[in-house]
């Protein structure tokens, strides 16, 4: 299996969705549109959508049925980094190789382009026909909320200034701010193809390992990484004295942690098969990604 050249097709399919559902022209006054399109088409991975696709492939051979949720987390995330880029959060300068979004249109437009995103990926998830919509809608706004990715958003600004239990803070913010949006898309593809309670259990378990390992991919990467390679500034964590893995742990610890965090998710998929193939090569990518 050429792993690179199938995810590109796979990215290619999203990102034609994606068009569709966010046209050049739209309802919305076109500078938001501009602004949203800026950063939704900026090159990003897509590795959320694929995991939607690819946990609904696992028990259903019909992907039509989940692109309107694979591209509503493409979405979220991309509001997210919005978001987080802005200067009273993170304050970057560049994502994905470009201005961030703020640097391009400014806070205000910046700030209401993520709140447009966000908007819009849940009326694509009021679009779906599975017979679980109602449920993926609520898990959603769960696990991207207060309870989830908004929840460790405030906890990773807080860790900055914030004394108590490091460690304990330091995976409350990997699991909520990175691992939910990645549980959601797992969760949300797999009830759409209509897995049991079982297989939602396992794949939530994969989910929560995968988004751990690639936030700590992330961490090693800004201390290891260069501007090239990483499209925005390394050093950022350190500069702003951030709670992440190499800066409680060190860098060969984190290592370890990373290794072991791929395997765990690795083992999941095991008694999946074939079926899991392309989900096993993506995981591995996880963990041996240099950008």
């Amino acid at each position: 299996m050429d792993f690179k050249e199938i995810l590109n097709k796979k990215k290619g399919l999203i990102n034609q969705a994606l068009e569709k559902y966010l046209p050049e022209r739209s309802p919305y006054p076109q500078s938001l549109t501009e602004a949203m399109r800026y950063s939704l088409f900026a090159g990003g991975k897509r590795i959320r959508p694929v995991l939607c696709m690819e946990s609904c492939r696992l028990f259903s051979s019909d992907e039509t049925d989940v692109l309107p949720c694979a591209c509503a987390m493409e979405m979220i995330h991309t509001y997210s980094l919005i978001h987080d880029d802005l200067p009273c959060m993170d304050d970057d300068d560049f994502r994905r190789g470009n201005p961030t979004c703020h640097k391009k249109y400014g806070e205000a437009l910046a700030l209401l382009a993520g709140d447009a995103l966000l908007t819009l990926a849940f009326h694509l998830l009021t679009k779906l026909q599975s017979k679980n919509a109602m449920r993926v809608i609520n898990e959603v706004s769960d696990l991207v909320g207060g309870g989830g990715l908004i929840g460790g958003q405030v906890a990773d600004l807080q860790g900055e200034k914030e004394g108590g239990d490091r460690e304990k803070s330091l995976h409350y913010i990997h699991l909520n701010k990175t691992a939910k949006l990645i549980i959601a898309s797992v969760r949300s593809g797999a009830l759409i193809g209509g897995a049991g309670r079982t297989d939602v259990l396992n794949l939530t378990v994969f989910a929560e390992n995968l988004g751990y390992a690639f936030q700590i991919s992330d961490d090693i990467l800004d201390v290891t990484g260069s501007k090239e390679e990483l499209g925005k500034s390394p050093g950022k964590d350190k500069e702003q004295d951030k709670l992440t893995f190499p800066s409680l742990y060190g860098l060969e610890r984190s290592r370890e942690i990373l290794c072991q965090k791929i395997n765990a998710a690795v083992e999941i998929l095991k008694p999946y098969g074939k079926k899991a193939a392309f989900l096993y090569a993506l995981t591995k990518y996880v963990g041996e990604r240099k950008s």
